[in-house]
């Protein structure tokens, strides 16, 4: 199996006017240097895939959200929480990102909060944990790396079997795999670049405000690249993959 002929679902929870919707196809094909054909999108918002189309991608990614919580309990979550127990039933290769971290976590018993005194946005420093050293796809991080944000909502409590990666100096969970699973769930958007950030954020202007307390030209400022972090998908791919 070369990486050219890998098929890969990606998970969306966005409005189907969403122009960031087609953005993140592309920054997870960018991150993943793949074709963006190779990506499959599903949009959880109006539909569930059914099992024998999750089976015959090679590794499902979950992405962000631009409107929707985990903590909210809207007629489609259900359905979402399950597919994700049943990804993770099935061992299939995951890599889940900010909503899809907080709603796997959600979906296996652990609790997600709605925190804005805790919630970042922009470039933050994260601390690979001491588990984290010793994990297959963290250990060849630097021990403290750079990585993209934005999120109100985040976990407070890991699920069981769940293992600490990375922690920020606000936000104690921001990494996990679960254990015996080739499932990896970060906080943090591995597959955003600043650029990318940059172009999401403006689309979302309120959360610049809401959440970083300045105009958006003074947030650009604030933005840095995070190129320790950029093969992180690449990475797991071919860790569990290849």
């Amino acid at each position: 199996m070369t990486r050219t002929t890998l098929r890969f679902m990606l998970l969306q929870i966005r409005n189907a006017d969403d122009p960031m919707r087609q953005q993140e196809v592309d920054c997870f094909a960018q991150a993943l240097c793949c074709d963006p054909l190779q990506l499959e999108p599903w949009d959880l918002l109006y539909d569930c895939p059914v099992w024998s189309a999750v089976r015959r991608c090679d590794a499902v990614f979950i992405g962000g959200s631009g409107h929707y919580s985990v903590v909210s309990d809207t007629p489609w979550m259900e359905g979402a929480l399950e597919l994700l127990r049943q990804i993770h039933s099935e061992s299939k290769p995951t890599f889940a990102s900010c909503w899809g971290f907080q709603a796997m976590a959600r979906a296996l018993g652990g609790h997600v909060v709605h925190d804005l005194s805790r919630a970042e946005i922009g470039t933050h420093t994260l601390q690979v944990t001491a588990e984290g050293l010793r994990d297959p796809l963290f250990s060849c991080r630097a021990p403290t790396f750079r990585a993209q944000m934005g999120h109100e909502d985040l976990v407070d409590r890991l699920p069981d079997g769940a293992v600490l990666l990375a922690s920020s100096p606000l936000v104690e969970n921001q990494a996990y795999r679960l254990a015996d699973k080739p499932i990896w769930c970060t906080q943090f958007h591995p597959e955003l670049r600043r650029a990318a950030l940059l172009e999401r954020v403006i689309e979302y202007p309120k959360y610049i405000e809401k959440i970083a307390g300045m105009p958006a030209e003074q947030f650009e400022t604030m933005l840095e690249d995070a190129p320790e972090i950029e093969s992180l998908l690449q990475d797991f791919v071919q860790l569990v993959l290849e």
